[in-house]
């Protein structure tokens, strides 16, 4: 069956952020005075084959740990949902499961 795990990568507290805090300066310079922080991550969506969900999120969190994160100074976290991956090609809005990309050739 094929799945969509959405992938967020973020710092860990206390690690130093300096893309944060170059935004959150440039945000109050625009006049954003409300702005406290700005943390900096990164967000993947990956299509993937796997018997079932738990088989799926296995397989992406291991893709974290070895390449996508870095566990030393970050953070991850993996949602994982059916494809629809008809809808997708239609794009039929309002359909169950998530729209997966299918039209890459490998």
């Amino acid at each position: 069956m094929l799945w969509k795990a959405r992938v967020r990568v973020t710092l860990k507290n206390g690690i130093l952020d300096p893309q944060g805090k170059v935004l959150e300066g440039s945000l109050d310079r625009l006049g954003y005075k409300e702005v406290r922080e700005v943390r900096v991550g990164k967000y993947m969506e990956i299509a993937l084959e796997a018997e079932d969900a738990p088989g799926a999120r296995a397989r992406v969190e291991e893709m974290c740990r070895r390449l996508l994160a870095n566990p030393v100074i970050e953070n991850f976290a993996v949602d994982i949902e059916p494809c629809d991956a008809m809808a997708a090609m239609a794009g039929t809005p309002g359909t169950s499961g998530a729209p997966c990309a299918t039209g890459v050739a490998r």
